[in-house]
Parts: C-alpha cells; sequence; structure tokens
C-alpha cells in the first residue's frame, strides 16, 4: 500500500472518528438505536456543498450544515419522546425523509466543488503544497478539539444528566432530570458532529452525492466496536479516545483489504470486508471473557 493509500486512509478515517463520537452519543451514552445518521451525513455535506458552491463562506457553510444536522436529530428526537414513535422506528422515519430533503437541498443527485474555496483550501499555508499531508493535520486538530469539547460537557451538569437519561432513565426522572429534553439534546449533538464530518468529507473530496451516507451508520457502529475491542474502559476520557482510534483504524484495514493484491478484494467487496471487521471486533471480548473464565476456574 502506497504512502498516499495511507494518508487517504487516515484522512477518512479522522472525518469519520467524528462519526463515532456522534454514534457514541447516542448508541452508547443514551441507548438510543440512532439510523438517522445515514440521513444526517449526507445533510451535512449537501447544504455545505450547495452553500459554498454559491459563494457562501466554507466556515459558515460548515457550520450551517452542523446546524442541519442538528435539527434533524432533534426532529428524531421529538417523534420519540412526544409522539411516543418507538426510537428505533423514529430514527428510521427520519432517514427516509432525509433522502428526499436531501434531494431537495442539492437540486440534483450531486453537486460538485472543484474549483471552489474548502476550509482546506482556506487553512492552507501559501507555501505548503502537499494538500493530501495537511488534510490529515487539520482533521487531527478538528477531532482533538470536538473529544475534549465533549469530555468537557459530559462532566457538567447537563452532560451528567444526559449519562444518567441513557442509564437509568426512572432514576433520572427521580433525582430532577428532564430525560426528554436531554434526549433531544444528546440527539441534536450527535448529528450535529455526524453533519460536520458530512460537511467536511463532500469539502475533502470535492462534492457532494446523494448516495455518501449509505452505510454511514454501519460505519460509525464498526468504529465504536472495534474501539472498545482495543481500549476497553468504563471511562468516558478514554472511551471518546477509543472511537476515533477505532475509525482510524477501520479505515487502515479497509485501504489494507482492497489494496492487499494477494487478497483479491475490489471496491465492490468493501461491505463484505466491514462486516468481517465488525464479526471479529465482537468476538474478540468473548474470547477474552472465556480465557478470564478458563484462568480462574
Amino acid at each position: 500500500m502506497s504512502i498516499y493509500s495511507l494518508w487517504g486512509a487516515l484522512e477518512i478515517g479522522l472525518i469519520f472518528g467524528l462519526v463515532a463520537l456522534g454514534v457514541l452519543i447516542s448508541f452508547r451514552i443514551l441507548r438510543f438505536p440512532d439510523l438517522t445518521v445515514d440521513g444526517s451525513f449526507p445533510l451535512g455535506g449537501a447544504c455545505a456543498a450547495v452553500l459554498i458552491s454559491q459563494g457562501v463562506d466554507p466556515f459558515i457553510s460548515t457550520f450551517v450544515a452542523m446546524c442541519a444536522g442538528a435539527f434533524a436529530g432533534m426532529i428524531t428526537g421529538w417523534l420519540n419522546v412526544r409522539l411516543k414513535i418507538m426510537d428505533l422506528l423514529a430514527s428510521i422515519l427520519m432517514m427516509t425523509a432525509l433522502y428526499s430533503i436531501n434531494l431537495r437541498v442539492m437540486g440534483r443527485p450531486n453537486v460538485p466543488l472543484i474549483n471552489d474555496d474548502t476550509v482546506f483550501t482556506i487553512l492552507q499555508p501559501s507555501g505548503w503544497s502537499d494538500d493530501y499531508i495537511f488534510r490529515p493535520l487539520l482533521l487531527v486538530l478538528i477531532v482533538i478539539i470536538a473529544k475534549l469539547l465533549l469530555d468537557w460537557f459530559f462532566a457538567t451538569q447537563k452532560g451528567l444528566g444526559m449519562r444518567a437519561t441513557g442509564s437509568n432513565p426512572r432514576m433520572a426522572r427521580a433525582q430532577g432530570v428532564a430525560t426528554g429534553g436531554m434526549i433531544l439534546l444528546g440527539m441534536a449533538i450527535s448529528n450535529a458532529l455526524v453533519a460536520l464530518a458530512g460537511a467536511l468529507f463532500a469539502q475533502s473530496q470535492g462534492g457532494a452525492d446523494i448516495s455518501m451516507g449509505i452505510g454511514t451508520i454501519v460505519i460509525g457502529l464498526a468504529a465504536v466496536i472495534v474501539g472498545e475491542s482495543i481500549l476497553p474502559s468504563r471511562r468516558l476520557v478514554w472511551a471518546t479516545l477509543a472511537v476515533i482510534l477505532g475509525a482510524i483504524l477501520y479505515r487502515f484495514f479497509i485501504a489494507l483489504a482492497l489494496n492487499a493484491d494477494f487478497i483479491g478484494l475490489k471496491a465492490q467487496d468493501l461491505n463484505l470486508v466491514t462486516a468481517v471487521l465488525v464479526t471479529i471486533a465482537l468476538v474478540i471480548p468473548l474470547l477474552k471473557k472465556r480465557r478470564k473464565a478458563v484462568r480462574k476456574s
């Protein structure tokens, strides 16, 4: 595998690290099976691409994309909290609706950003010619900031209330926590991170496409599972780091499998490789538990 492929895998892995952080909030903290991410990821890319192509500042476009993702997440939470629709079904309904919304936003199946300025081109130093090296470095900074902000938030009163809502809703309500509001806030933060990833992905890859969100939830879950397997911890500070590392490792494994000539895999085998990786990540903790049980006995 070439160095260019390694840097490309790192770049995409860091972007999906933001997705993994969002999935961590919904699936692990709130215990909310959220499939909205398959729609909020291309929503972020669509909003950013359309605004940038119309001459709007890339930073403002990216912020608007985050707000759109947050709103989509809040709608999913609202369907569950206010209308009492089952969490999984509410997210499926929103994911389905977002496909049409994304087409409306873009006006066509894809929006190119070939000659438009992006956050990467604006922030890139004038003397730096290797943009494929600069982009991962900038993404490292963005992901670290997102992680630190999440670590800080979940140490605040609201963050602790959100964690209590996911762990034990009855106890949280008994302690005066507005669990409905916590679900709405958590879903908004989760999908805002996913939309941010979609906006950065569109700017990194040179455009937004209606199909760019297919399988996003699987990638996010894979990153969470792989991360928890390599760095198991109950502390949230380590959990956020684990899912980021999981996303990066996942993309490295995918790149390695698809670029290894002796394996013979091609781009159409991506879903198969993902399924195998997730299966291995799920089996490893079980094998560890069995070994510990055998040693104790």
